[in-house]
């Protein structure tokens, strides 16, 4: 029963991807040319263990005889064949192609055993027929002229299509005011979106994704796989997972005891997470743990997120991301964090406890829910300690200045965190967003960095060049924000500033009206150091008494402002890599000379002349 009720559901979705009848009648010759069925490279694996795995093998063929229905399509703007024997006939010569390949030669008969459903007659989307009909419906453009456009053998660039899709889909249901037609009209998208958004031939393996067609030159084709299942009968839910990155089959994969949601979440499972995360929270979970992210839990917001504190109801506390996303890019950020800190193990980094993803479409106006379930830092950020005096806005008690045995461990701490990520990790990681606010502290003071969502993995040691330059203006190294240049040295560039902050208890950038001009740290520092002013560098704490029983060690502080120093110079070349730092904070090797600096950057002393702008 189950299998008979799947070859019902696969002729039926497949009619509702039909065209129209043609104004010259019956014709019994296919219209299609079916050869290239031979000619793209898809895997051919699925079908050719008839009859076992059937339900991919029809999915897949049914991706496959799209292809044909939309070069019809871009060829005389008709949605559907004109009648029952050309379908007839046309589902034939498909046959005779996977003879060809060697396959079974009753596919069809089972998989398309109705040719009624490729013609006119068949329930249609908001009575659309032709490209003219969809234009007046919808209007000359919509999102998948501009998001399928371009080569979609990337996830990034399928997934923003197959959005897309979705996006469109539901301006058509809205049009056609039957809900139970939603099926007919993502299909419809899917014919469009190949015959006319893509710059590329429908039977072009650029536009596979649009079919969710696996190919069988590519190896990671089954990793691109993503289910969007619509239900009819009341209402229908669109699930998508975020990090599925892409295809989408034309039919609900379901069988008589295993319900669609239950099917998707076991397949998104495996697609999200392989090996990335230890626990996959439910977002009711998040919701009673943060109760329902009040307010009175909100402990940071960044770029791409803010973070709430919440409590598992084993009593442990956790730090819960809530990624705010900006048009695709929140699925990337997300992706790329999961897939980054789940393989990272050191104790110098926030390690990640688990993610959520909410199904899309539960509420049109939230749209995707993202969340990452991080350990919990009880004492908060670096930057907290270094620029707040107060606990926080509720609780006015004022925060001892970090002492110097405190700001020696968090350096060593991040300088450590780091050099695993440079050298622990192959490929290597560059972060590209250490700052004091990525900087937390654990409940011994010991410091964490946190925060991936900017990390980029490298190119076997090669310079990383990108037009989209992430991370936080006065941290930024000077050749990564102008030319777009990413290496280990702009890590060790956010360090050194960050090593100045530590040291002086001043922000890396100051615009406040106090300053005549812009103040940064990094010039600040250097002019003071060439003047052999260096103890003007140190924060005042660190210079009285420590319990007034004896200073701090003064020679050891300011090698660690010259680090600072020479981490953050302005030329590349000139800066030591993490590793190198690393010995020189340790004692191990003697602090080089300090080099000039170029004008005008940093020039007059304290000011900000010349700066890239992010």
């Amino acid at each position: 029963m189950g299998s008979e009720l799947l070859v019902l559901l696969v002729v039926h979705l497949l009619g509702t991807t039909s065209a129209i009848s043609d104004a010259a009648g019956r014709i019994t010759s296919c219209p299609m040319d079916m050869g290239y069925v031979q000619r793209i490279p898809w895997d051919t694996s699925t079908c050719s263990s008839y009859p076992r795995n059937m339900a991919n093998c029809c999915q897949t063929l049914l991706s496959l005889f799209g292809i044909a229905l939309a070069v019809r399509l871009k060829e005389i703007s008709l949605f559907h064949l004109p009648d029952i024997p050309t379908s007839s006939t046309c589902i034939a010569d498909f046959q005779s192609q996977l003879n060809f390949l060697s396959l079974s030669s009753n596919l069809t008969s089972v998989c398309f055993n109705d040719p009624s459903h490729f013609v006119e007659g068949h329930p249609l989307c908001a009575g659309i027929r032709t490209k003219q009909d969809w234009v007046d419906r919808l209007g000359p453009s919509t999102a998948l002229d501009t998001a399928c456009r371009p080569d979609l053998t990337s996830g990034t660039a399928c997934h923003a299509c197959l959005t897309a899709g979705l996006k469109v889909q539901k301006k058509l249901v809205s049009i056609d005011g039957n809900i139970g037609h939603a099926l007919d009209c993502f299909n419809f998208t899917v014919l469009y979106a190949a015959a006319f958004a893509n710059d590329y031939a429908p039977e072009s393996t650029r536009a596979a994704c649009i079919f969710g067609l696996p190919l069988a030159s590519s190896e990671d084709s089954e990793e691109l796989l993503a289910l969007v299942s619509a239900l009819a009968g009341g209402a229908v839910v669109v699930a998508l997972m975020s990090c599925i990155l892409g295809l989408c089959f034309w039919f609900n994969m379901v069988s008589g005891d295993i319900s669609v949601k239950s099917k998707l979440e076991k397949i998104s499972r495996r697609r999200v997470r392989p090996n990335t995360v230890s626990i996959w929270f439910k977002i009711g979970e998040l919701e009673k743990a943060t109760d329902n992210f009040s307010q009175k839990n909100l402990i940071g917001r960044g770029a791409f997120g803010v973070v709430y504190k919440g409590t598992l109801s084993n009593g442990t506390p956790v730090a819960v991301k809530k990624i705010i996303e900006s048009e695709f890019q929140g699925d990337e950020e997300f992706c790329n964090e999961v897939q980054i800190i789940s393989n990272l193990k050191h104790r110098s980094l926030v390690p990640l406890r688990g993610c959520c993803v909410v199904d899309e479409d539960v509420d049109e106006e939230k749209g995707k829910q993202r969340y990452l379930v991080y350990d919990y830092m009880p004492n908060g950020s670096l930057h907290d300690h270094l620029f707040y005096p107060f606990n926080n806005q509720m609780n006015r008690s004022r925060r001892q200045p970090l002492s110097w045995p405190q700001r020696k461990n968090i350096i060593f701490d991040v300088a450590r965190g780091l050099a695993y990520l440079h050298y622990g990790v192959k490929p290597a990681i560059y972060h590209r967003d250490i700052k004091a606010t990525n900087i937390l502290l654990d409940a011994d003071m010991r410091a964490r960095v946190s925060d991936f969502g900017q990390a980029k993995q490298s190119r076997e040691g090669e310079p990383y060049l990108t037009t989209r330059v992430a991370g936080t203006h006065g941290y930024l190294a000077p050749e990564y924000a102008l030319y777009g240049q990413l290496t280990e040295k702009s890590d060790v560039y956010s360090f050194g500033v960050v090593v100045l902050e530590i040291m002086s208890g001043r922000r890396a950038l100051d615009t406040s009206s106090e300053s005549p001009r812009t103040f940064l740290i990094t010039d600040w520092a250097w002019s003071l150091v060439k003047a052999g002013r260096i103890e003007e560098v140190l924060d005042a704490s660190l210079l009285r008494h420590d319990n007034s029983t004896r200073p701090y060690p003064r020679g050891i502080m300011e090698r660690f402002v010259l680090v600072g120093i020479l981490c953050s110079h302005v030329m590349v070349a000139l800066r030591p890599t993490i590793l190198e730092a690393l010995k020189i904070l340790e004692g191990d090797i003697e602090v080089p000379p300090i080099p000039d600096r170029p004008f005008p950057l940093g020039y007059p002393s304290g000011h900000l002349a010349i700066y890239p702008q992010q």
